[in-house]
Parts: structure tokens; C-alpha cells; sequence
């Protein structure tokens, strides 16, 4: 009898502790956090999201994303995860203050999801429809030459005025030589014409290289929907999301990632085809004057996946060069956690 209440003492100490070490400290220590601000009040991080951003958190719940995805990018002492690309920064307890519940995972079947909205494009940026020209060069890039430069009668033009390419051999007389038809009194003879050079395309700005597929893609379908890569990180629009969700396997064929058909729906193609149109290739494609179009669920749970940004710079925490995140490297995504549903 002596022995029990050392031992009832001891339990309940240790239950105690653990309650206190683990519950009671860390509610005191971030319980209480508000968004963080700049002096003037405006630039505030994070805020809270609402309409289809909220609906589409339960369908990501629902289905049970949770199991093979986390949102947490951990510390770079601890993980690779900044490494491979995840985040510029480890999360902190201030990213999530607004969600309810936080889904930080416990596995990692997938790759983690805390910033695939940051990875999205921005709208300029998005890719074109198939069938749509590409916005590298334009058809009298791709399919004439430049306008040249007038050309003094009697010179040959340089191969600047030629498109970038040199003129052949013999196709104008060598500098300081005359030609043999040419007299005092006749009027100088015309330049020989040049043979249609091969224009090579423009230099493709910024937002052309972001929009440009892998360099072999199998079809325009197939460069539209591959995560694009600008400056060495990959970029992930509404449309790619769709399809992958959709026919994850039409994207990476070793995926192990469920089928997702049941949010989308197949109709017949009544008066033209919808702008929120699946494009898919190969045995996913739909019959001729069939549409795959996502369900409003679809739409939120889309519209969720892009709102996960935690690129934004916060105060406690460095990153992984070992300064704060500086705000001009997030990406245009940023400015809008939460993109407008396609209509």
C-alpha cells in the first residue's frame, strides 16, 4: 500500500509534464500569432482565404490527398527539401494560423505541396490552347524574312540583311572587283539575288522561355501541360493540374497517384468547346464531339492547390542562402493566393 501512491504520484507527474511540455508551452509560445506586416500595414502575410480556396481544402481532405502529401518543407539541417527545389525557406508556425485543420502530412508519397501555388505561372504566362501558335515567334518570324534594309544599287547586301546567314560563294563578286558586264555609261547592274536564307527564330523573351515546353515534348498538347521550368524550378498552371488529376500517368507514366475521374465530367460538345476543356491525348482523349470539363469541385480543389504559397518572407526565419527571402524572388503567383476560377 505504501508503494501505490509513489507510483500514482510518479504517472500523474509524468502526464503532467508531458502536458505542459507539449501542450501548454507551445500554445503560449505561437498560439497567439498574428499575420506579420510591414510599417505601413499593407504587405500582410498570410491572410485568410475563403469561397472555393475553403471548399476545395475539404475535397483535398475528402480524398484523402493528405496521406501522400505533406505541407511542411523542413529545415535545410534536417531535410533536403529546400534542396530539391520545395521552398526557399523551412515553414513556420506562422504560415498556418489560418487553416483549419493544418495539413501537414506525415508522408511523403508524393513531392511536398506547401509551395506548388508559388510554381504557378502568372496569367500572361499561361500556356496557349492546342492548336494555339506558340509565343516564341510569330508566323512572319517563323515563315519570312525580315524586311531589309535599303541597299545602295550595285552592293551586296551583308549577311545581316540576309537573316543572319552568309551569302554563298559566288553569289556576288569579291570586294574591289567589278563585273565583267559593267561599262562607264550603262547604268550599275542589280545585285544578284540572294536564295531565301533560314530565318532563325527570335530570341524568345522572359515569359516566352517560361511558357516553352520540354525541348521533346511528344506533341503542342503535351509542351501546353508539362510543368514548364523557369530558371531551374518547375511551373505549374490550372491546366496541368486538371490533367494531372484527371490521368496522372498521361504526365509521368510511373506515377502511382490515383485517377481523379469521378470530379470530372464528360459531355457532349453542344454549340463550341468549352474554354475549361480537359486537352487530353492518346486513349484519355475523348471521343470526336465528346469534352472532358472539371465539376465545381475540380474547379476548387485547383483553385486550393495554387493558394499553398509559403514563399513569402517572414522575420524568424532565414533563407537558405541565410538572409531573408527577398520579395522579388516569389513568384507573380504570390501577389494572388487564391487565382479566379476558369470560366
Amino acid at each position: 500500500m505504501k508503494g501505490l501512491a509513489p507510483l500514482f504520484l510518479g504517472i500523474f507527474g509524468t502526464f503532467v509534464f508531458s502536458w505542459v511540455g507539449l501542450t501548454l508551452i507551445p500554445n503560449w509560445q505561437i498560439g497567439h500569432l498574428n499575420p506579420q506586416s510591414d510599417e505601413e500595414g499593407t504587405d500582410i502575410y498570410p491572410q485568410p482565404q475563403s469561397g472555393m480556396v475553403e471548399r476545395g481544402a475539404r475535397v483535398y481532405a475528402a480524398n484523402g490527398c493528405i496521406y501522400c502529401h505533406s505541407q511542411q518543407v523542413r529545415a535545410d539541417y534536417a531535410a533536403d527539401d529546400i534542396e530539391r527545389k520545395w521552398g526557399d525557406r523551412r515553414s513556420a508556425p506562422r504560415d498556418y494560423i489560418f487553416d483549419q485543420p493544418v495539413f501537414l502530412g506525415k508522408m511523403r508519397m508524393g513531392q511536398d505541396l506547401a509551395n506548388i501555388g508559388a510554381r504557378a505561372p502568372a496569367e500572361q504566362q499561361s500556356p496557349p490552347p492546342a492548336g494555339a501558335a506558340t509565343p516564341t515567334a510569330s508566323p512572319a518570324q517563323q515563315g519570312a524574312a525580315p524586311a531589309p534594309s535599303p541597299v545602295p544599287p550595285g552592293a551586296s547586301p551583308s549577311p545581316v540583311q540576309q537573316g543572319g546567314a552568309p551569302a554563298p560563294s559566288g553569289s556576288s563578286p569579291a570586294a574591289g572587283s567589278s563585273s565583267p558586264a559593267t561599262s562607264p555609261g550603262s547604268p550599275p547592274p542589280k545585285a544578284p539575288a540572294a536564295p531565301t536564307p533560314k530565318v532563325p527564330l527570335a530570341s524568345p523573351s522572359p515569359s516566352a522561355i517560361a511558357n516553352a515546353g520540354p525541348a521533346a515534348s511528344p506533341s503542342p498538347t503535351a509542351a501546353a501541360m508539362w510543368p514548364m521550368e523557369t530558371i531551374g524550378e518547375p511551373m505549374y498552371s490550372a491546366a496541368w493540374h486538371h490533367v494531372h488529376l484527371y490521368s496522372p500517368r498521361s504526365i509521368n507514366i510511373d506515377s502511382n497517384m490515383p485517377s481523379y475521374r469521378f470530379l470530372y465530367e464528360k459531355r457532349r460538345i453542344s454549340d463550341a468547346r468549352s474554354a475549361d476543356a480537359l486537352q487530353l491525348t492518346g486513349s484519355d482523349a475523348p471521343p470526336e464531339g465528346w469534352e472532358v470539363v472539371p465539376t465545381f469541385d475540380a474547379k476548387c480543389l485547383v483553385a486550393y492547390l495554387m493558394s499553398l504559397n509559403q514563399s513569402h518572407p517572414l522575420k524568424e526565419v532565414r533563407s537558405a542562402g541565410g538572409a531573408p527571402a527577398a520579395s522579388a524572388t516569389a513568384s507573380p503567383a504570390a501577389a494572388s493566393p487564391s487565382p479566379a476560377p476558369a470560366k
